[in-house]
């Protein structure tokens, strides 16, 4: 189910349905949580943060929308119509009946039931810092100035965020970008809608120039911006006016706009009620008793017709949903019946075409098959030799493929060994003929190969000789043209005009040094100005630290001084409720010990003589728990076994019990138990080590407080004595 609402959420953001997307996202991070144990803080990390993202990316329904609605409904309840038209209904049950389909958790899902469902699951603990505060901006900030300055720096952080939200599409190089980068486009759009929104109901009039400042640094184009504006008006989110010529935006309806328009019926009744009193003046009396007669009448009707027109109205209820119910019944009928008869039209239809395809597969395969195998016979035959033209098609198909493929194959493997034969035959007079060749014109090959290289000698000598001959030449004519250049004095001249020419360059080349140093000289005065001005202004600077310093210093200082004062108070109620603590210890100790003065008073005395010695006797034996069988796995044990009660004598019933003068051995409850009155030497606990801290009173052997409800030595739920107790 995770991997199918992993695919849900990449489907409905290519579709750009931001509502189907983030309920998608939301089941899919809920899965991902309910079994996905071994997840990483970082992976839920992530995709908690797209599940706030892709619910924030829904388009909001602003309020100016909402009761632009309710007017409309108002206008049509009024007309008689009926409120909801069938068309908006139908909208409605397949919006619902995709969210039952895909397994969302609500029938009708909207924004709002999700930004719900992700506050009372606590999704927002595992979301980053910055994005609920992006959150918070979207959903309670209302003030347009600040907004897209508040936002700008938590998209910049959205945008440079890297890492995907789940783990297979980090495998996958070819999916779509899953960072959450990708929501900065749609959250901008949402942001817009909002300032625009919170502007609409704060402004009435809005400069253009200052809708761009608001907007700038969010990366988008002020033609996107008007593109936004137009398609909110169109979609009567709200109601604005582009004003070109004014350069502003015109907030509010266009047809109550003017202040003639809103008070001309109030200015036409004054106006008739001032004309019919300055023709037909009142008469005070008769309009008195015109006024009695009618609030008489009033009176005597109102509860009637308030009567007639609460029936009146439920009758009007009743027609409009039974007319309602009726055209939706009739809409569902024929669509149920259309839908039927186009089914059964097209699965008629399906089997018609699919037998027709497979009769017409199996003919055209049949006729291939027999082109294919004419063809095969046709290839054979005339590879056989034999003519083709004459051969009908009843003569083809009396032919076995087969035989003749066969009879063809013998006919070749004949001639491919004959072939075989006469090419060895063949290779062997051809090896007799060119070795025969080879030793015949083995004495012509040396003798061409010596003249050949006498002929080559010679060509070698005759280049030589001709090549020393222009060279010669050459050189007697290069000396010819040395010498009548040295008559004509071309020197000279070339020395006379490289001087005039280095002249002017000297010349050229002081007056660029001059210049420089000019404007060597204007720019030294200029940073000697640049650094004067940078010194006063770090004087400046440093003046202003300065006094910033010192004024944190101050600030530290009183907040030092109060953190001591709190401290302090703190230091003191600590000391105060310590004081009560040990007091209501005191106490408790004071009460556990009057309980338990009591408690000693009310043992009863002694038994007679008889049962002392019977006691004795018990006393003295090897378990000193009583008269009675004690099996080995209990000797020992405290008190002895017995649970009667009885004096302790001079050692107790065990050695966990208490014998001797002060305690009553072999009991279970008094005396010998192990939680309290051991004998001499024990007093008062029930440990075999006297006093430890094993309990509030020393004889638990846990280190519970008390040993449980037995602190003591009695069975009864009293309170321990915290005498011997580590928490005392």
């Amino acid at each position: 189910m995770a991997a199918y609402y992993e695919k849900l959420t990449t489907l409905f953001w290519v579709s750009e349905n931001y509502l189907f997307h983030a309920f998608a996202w939301y089941k899919y991070y809920t899965l991902c949580k309910e079994f996905n144990r071994g997840m990483s803080v970082e992976m839920r990390q992530m995709q908690a943060s797209a599940v706030l993202l892709a619910a924030l990316c829904i388009p909001t329904v602003s309020e100016t929308q909402k009761s632009q609605k309710k007017k409309e409904d108002a206008i049509d309840a009024q007309r008689h119509h009926i409120q909801s038209t069938v068309e908006d209904d139908i909208a409605k049950e397949k919006m619902a009946r995709m969210a039952t389909l895909l397994g969302f958790h609500t029938r009708h899902p909207t924004r709002e039931a999700l930004l719900h469902e992700i506050q009372s699951r606590n999704i927002m603990e595992d979301v980053p810092d910055y994005l609920r505060d992006l959150y918070s901006l979207l959903e309670a900030n209302s003030d347009p100035l600040v907004m897209v300055a508040t936002a700008r720096p938590l998209l910049e952080k959205l945008r440079a965020e890297v890492g995907s939200t789940n783990a297979s599409m980090e495998e996958d190089e070819d999916s779509d970008d899953s960072t959450l980068a990708r929501y900065v486009r749609p959250l901008t759009s949402v942001l817009l809608l909002k300032l625009l929104t919170n502007l609409s109901t704060a402004y009435h009039t809005v400069s253009l120039d200052h809708i761009k400042s608001l907007t700038s640094g969010l990366g988008v184009t002020f033609q996107q911006v008007e593109k936004l504006i137009v398609l909110s008006t169109h979609s009567k989110k709200f109601s604005v006016r582009i004003d070109h010529r004014a350069g502003c935006l015109r907030f509010g309806d266009a047809d109550l706009e003017s202040d003639a328009m809103r008070g001309q019926l109030t200015s036409l009744s004054k106006q008739l009620s001032s004309v019919c009193r300055f023709i037909t003046p009142p008469d005070e009396v008769h309009q008195m008793a015109i006024r009695e007669q009618l609030y008489s009448d009033v009176r005597a009707s109102v509860e009637n017709e308030h009567a007639a027109m609460l029936e009146r109205k439920n009758l009007i209820e009743k027609r409009k949903e039974e007319t309602e119910r009726l055209a939706q019944e009739r809409l569902k009928e024929e669509a149920r019946a259309k839908a039927a008869k186009e089914a059964a039209r097209k699965a008629e239809e399906e089997a018609r075409m699919a037998v027709e395809e497979r009769k017409r597969r199996m003919e055209k395969a049949q006729m291939i098959q027999k082109k294919m195998d004419d063809m095969e016979k046709k290839k054979i035959m005339k590879a056989m030799g034999r003519n083709i033209d004459n051969v009908t098609e009843e003569e083809l198909n009396q032919i076995d493929t087969d035989k003749l493929a066969k009879e063809h194959a013998d006919k070749d493997r004949k001639k491919k060994e004959a072939a075989e034969r006469k090419t060895k035959e063949l290779a062997k007079r051809l090896d007799y003929t060119y070795r025969a060749i080879a030793i015949e014109e083995l004495p012509l090959i040396e003798k061409k190969y010596a003249e050949k290289i006498k002929s080559d000698r010679s060509r070698y000598e005759a280049e030589v000789v001709e090549k020393a001959r222009k060279a010669r030449l050459q050189w007697e004519a290069d000396v010819k043209d040395k010498k009548v250049l040295s008559d004509h004095s071309v020197y000279d001249y070339t020395a006379d005009f490289e001087a005039l020419v280095m002249k002017g360059r000297q010349a050229a080349h002081q007056e660029l040094c001059r210049a420089e140093d000019e404007r060597a000289e204007i720019d030294a005065e200029k940073q000697k100005l640049a650094r004067a001005r940078k010194r006063k202004e770090d004087e400046l600077k440093r003046q202003k630290e300065e006094e910033e310093r010192l004024k944190r210093e101050e600030e530290a200082r009183k907040a030092e001084a109060e953190r001591v004062k709190r401290e302090e108070e703190r230091r003191k109620k600590e000391e105060e409720e310590e004081k009560l603590r040990q007091a209501e210890r005191a106490r408790m100790q004071e009460e556990a010990a009057k309980k338990e003065r009591l408690r000693q008073e009310s043992v009863k005395p002694p038994p007679p003589s008889r049962d002392l010695d019977a006691a004795a006797s018990a006393a003295n034996g090897p378990s000193g728990g009583g008269n009675r069988y004690v099996p080995p796995s209990r000797r020992g044990r405290p008190g002895g076994g017995d649970d009667r009660r009885g004096p302790g004598g001079d050692r107790g019933g065990s050695r966990w019990g208490g014998g001797g003068a002060g305690g009553y051995g072999g009991g279970r409850y008094e005396g010998g138990g192990r939680y309290e009155g051991g004998g001499r030497d024990r007093p008062a606990g029930g440990d075999r080590y006297g006093d430890r801290d094993r309990g509030y009173g020393g004889g638990d052997r846990d280190r519970r407080p008390g040993g449980g409800d037995r602190g003591g030595g009695d069975r009864d739920r009293r309170p321990p004595e915290p005498r011997n107790s580590r928490w005392s």
